[in-house]
């Protein structure tokens, strides 16, 4: 799908990118993209933060009825 990209047109949307968005903005822009992937595969993985304890672990339910749960009146 990408075989017909060569060189040149690398450096067209390289130079694109830099006019659109400035050489500070860059380093920002990338940080934020990997911290977004790194989420993204610790997400995957289940390694959520603050799941590092009782990863799959529902909380025990008790004998007594929901106290939200709807009751008929009729």
């Amino acid at each position: 799908m990408f075989a017909a990209i060569g060189q040149m047109e690398i450096i067209l949307i390289v130079l694109a990118i830099l006019l659109l968005f400035g050489g500070r903005k860059i380093p920002e822009l990338a940080r934020g993209l990997g911290s977004g992937i790194r989420e993204f595969q610790q997400g995957m993985r289940g390694e959520a933060k603050g799941d590092a304890k009782g990863q799959g672990q529902t909380p025990a339910k008790s004998g007594k009825p929901d106290d939200d749960a709807p009751k008929d009146s009729a």
